[in-house]
């Protein structure tokens, strides 16, 4: 089955980023539960984490800090709820990002073996939201999707 494009739309102050991956649920879900496995797809390709924290669980924090082309990125929050493996919230921030962390909502729908993940982002104000989408966020949220979808097949392949 071909890969699957990512939609992004932006109503109100959110930012919703949705795509479908050839993989249950549950592996999908998994997937983001640890350094393990995010290690292994997390972020742009030209970027390699260099560090990684995770304590998946609510109230538990995550770091992930990207190293590439010069430059060094923190992305960091905290873990609000989890309802695996159907969903999760989490904060995400970033250095340089204007506001505070945002609250985000991964969820997880599963038909016939493929999985809709659903990221939706909101944000205080329009100014925050379009910062984020004009910082690059959309390709960097592709290529890192295409590279779970990659990581996804390792996975099942086991």
């Amino acid at each position: 089955m071909a890969r699957k494009a990512m939609t992004v739309t932006t109503p109100g102050l959110e930012i919703v980023m949705t795509r479908s991956f050839n993989a249950p649920k549950e592996l999908v879900f998994e997937a983001h539960t640890s350094c393990e496995h995010t290690r292994n797809w997390w972020g742009p390709r030209r970027y390699e984490v260099s560090e990684c924290e995770i304590d998946f669980r609510p109230g538990g924090t995550w770091r992930m800090v990207h190293m590439g082309e010069g430059q060094e990125i923190a992305f960091f929050g905290e873990y609000r709820e989890i309802d695996r493996p159907n969903s999760f919230t989490w904060t995400f921030g970033f250095d340089g990002m204007p506001g505070d962390p945002g609250v985000e909502r991964y969820s997880f729908e599963e038909a016939d073996g493929v999985t809709t993940l659903t990221a939706r982002a909101q944000f205080g104000s329009a100014e925050e939201r379009d910062s984020v989408l004009n910082s690059g966020m959309q390709e960097g949220a592709a290529e890192t999707w295409d590279r779970l979808e990659e990581y996804l097949e390792t996975l099942a392949a086991g």
